[in-house]
């Protein structure tokens, strides 16, 4: 992996982690806004393989809509986990 490639990761998953967070609330500062959206993206490359729909935007549009999915369902899991934690 290049350092090139290193960067666009962690751009992809600042976006996409940033966004999500926007969307869902409760974000976990910069750091853990790209963690989040570094994982979302394989979740959603998952999710949308797993299911075969294509994503509606091309080249890197693309990849930040997925990891935005991906980030999102993953931020709502971790929601979820918490609460659940909490409760007992």
């Amino acid at each position: 992996m290049t350092i090139a490639t290193m960067v666009l990761w962690v751009g992809i998953g600042l976006i996409a982690g940033w966004l999500a967070s926007a969307v869902v609330g409760g974000g976990y500062g910069v750091i853990g806004d790209i963690v989040v959206g570094i994982v979302g993206s394989f979740l959603g490359a998952l999710i949308f393989g797993s299911l075969h729909i294509a994503s509606p935007l091309g080249g890197i549009a693309g990849t930040i809509f997925v990891a935005f999915i991906g980030a999102i369902v993953l931020l709502l899991l971790l929601r979820l986990a918490n609460r659940s934690s909490h409760s007992h």
